[in-house]
């Protein structure tokens, strides 16, 4: 409220409205994350959400949920209670990224809690990006992926693609070709007899992995600092940043079109499309600059504004083109930025006289 009683919303306020989210889990969101929380981090404040603590536990689930937390990659906090909804969610989410097989039950708690974590990834980015810190951010956008496509961010990338298993990644890293299988891009790129002897998959698993990989994101990204050369320290820049994906229209129908920027995501319980973090940041610092989300179907173009450094000097800033859907096609690019001396007042008056 301002002098003139006239009342405004609050920044966390706007946050949870605009992601229609419950108060109290905006304000654990910002109690919570600092400028050193990593992405298991991220995960407990996520799955501590108000939007969770409805989970039903249901009759001898509590031993259940015991068992399960004997074999989990992270380790609970000590804090936690296996009669508290919360601790089922993230019983339950680490579970759905190392892909472990659940009762009917315990899947459908499972897909509602992947289902709504989205929205609140997204509100947790935009609270830590209004305080300004580059690592923590992220970390909750590789979360996002990791929601997405059940896996963890360590895990290889090609277990995005529907049906491969440990054994058929095996023979790709095995493969001894002209180039080595690393991406998805490069599964694309095989021969169709090299491929099928590599995958060992039938006919309709192979039309899975085909429309995977035909989806799977190919974007060209180019930036420019605009006035780069007049740069002063404590002024405001602009950057211009296009996002195009490499596609051949020629070739595709109305519909394969329309489904451009549609996400392939088996064990993703709602139709999603591809959404991109546009970020500015200083790694040296831990400093988030600017953040913009954007939708993305051929060609998107994006401003982001930031503050220059209050010190001249020469800067090595990053640009990061961060997917909320995939693992493995986020790119980087250095933004090297020289920053003058602001004129002094003292200087202004001389020039006055």
């Amino acid at each position: 409220i301002n002098d003139e009683g006239d009342v405004s919303a609050l920044n966390l306020g706007m946050i949870a409205a605009y992601y229609y989210i419950q108060y109290t889990t905006i304000e654990l969101i910002a109690s919570s994350v600092t400028a050193k929380t990593k992405t298991r981090g991220i995960m407990e404040i996520l799955s501590a959400a108000s939007e969770f603590s409805t989970l039903p536990i249901r009759y001898g689930e509590e031993k259940n949920l015991q068992v399960m937390a004997r074999n989990l990659t992270h380790k609970l906090p000590d804090s936690a209670q296996f009669h508290d909804a919360n601790t089922k969610a993230l019983i339950l989410l680490q579970c759905h990224f190392s892909r472990k097989s659940l009762s009917t039950d315990l899947r459908a708690d499972q897909r509602m809690i992947v289902g709504e974590s989205i929205s609140l990834i997204q509100a947790i980015v935009d609270v830590i990006s209004s305080n300004g810190w580059l690592k923590p951010a992220l970390a909750t956008m590789e979360l996002s992926q990791m929601i997405v496509q059940g896996l963890w961010n360590k895990d290889h990338v090609l277990m995005q693609i529907p049906h491969f298993t440990k054994e058929i990644i095996d023979r790709c890293e095995g493969y001894e070709g002209d180039e080595p299988i690393e991406s998805v891009f490069d599964i694309l790129t095989l021969e169709d007899g090299v491929r099928n002897d590599l995958l060992r998959l039938p006919d309709e698993k192979m039309a899975d992995v085909a429309v995977f990989c035909n989806n799977y994101p190919n974007i060209d990204v180019d930036f420019n600092v605009q006035d780069a050369d007049d740069v002063v320290a404590g002024d405001p820049v602009q950057m211009i940043v296009t996002l195009e994906r490499e596609v051949d229209e020629d070739e595709m129908d109305e519909d394969e079109i329309n489904q451009m920027g549609l996400v392939a995501a088996p064990l993703f319980p709602k139709e999603k499309r591809e959404g991109w973090w546009i970020v500015v940041g200083d790694t040296k610092t831990n400093s988030l600059l600017s953040l913009k989300r954007v939708s993305l179907q051929k060609i998107q173009k994006v401003a982001l504004e930031f503050i220059a450094p209050e010190e001249a000097g020469d800067y090595n800033l990053t640009l990061f083109c961060m997917s909320d859907s995939y693992l493995g096609c986020d790119q980087e690019y250095s933004v090297p930025l020289s920053v003058a001396a602001a004129e002094s007042e003292d200087e202004d008056d001389t020039d006055e006289e």
